[in-house]
């Protein structure tokens, strides 16, 4: 299976997308107006979808199958959306290696919920909010 990605200029909310066609290489599109550090969770959490769902049809010219990540991907409403996020969250902070480097902190910045979110975060190349939902859900910070 090869993944073409697309950056695109997606309008409104939509962070990305993962586009299925039959017989065809999946594509997964990303808004290129959103940061770095955003495109890389969506690609991973757009893979969490081609992995784990098989998507909503939609009929253009033709059937294809399409998830979007829209602002209410973030929000725990939706079960696909839950799911595809904790595979990004696994996939760029895996459990083991986010437990190692918090142990691997100075005893200062691991007592302080902020600054320890901060540290993680450059060092998993990932924004802060996604780390601090990463330690909240591995239960090390509170």
């Amino acid at each position: 299976m090869v993944i073409y990605p697309a950056s695109l200029d997606l309008d409104g909310d939509v962070s990305g997308m993962l586009l299925r066609r039959d017989g065809q290489s999946p594509v997964i599109g990303v808004n290129d107006s959103r940061p770095p550090l955003r495109q890389r969770f969506t690609i991973a959490h757009e893979l969490g979808h081609l992995l784990l769902h098989p998507g909503r049809e939609v009929v253009l010219d033709r059937p294809v199958r399409i998830n979007l990540r829209v602002g209410l991907s973030s929000t725990a409403t939706d079960r696909e959306e839950i799911e595809a996020n904790a595979f990004a969250a696994s996939l760029l902070m895996p459990a083991d290696m986010v437990r190692e480097q918090v142990i691997l902190l100075p005893v200062a910045i691991r007592q302080d919920p902020g600054r320890c979110t901060t540290a993680l975060a450059e060092r998993f190349e990932a924004s802060a909010s996604a780390m601090g939902f990463r330690l909240i859900n591995l239960g090390l910070v509170s």
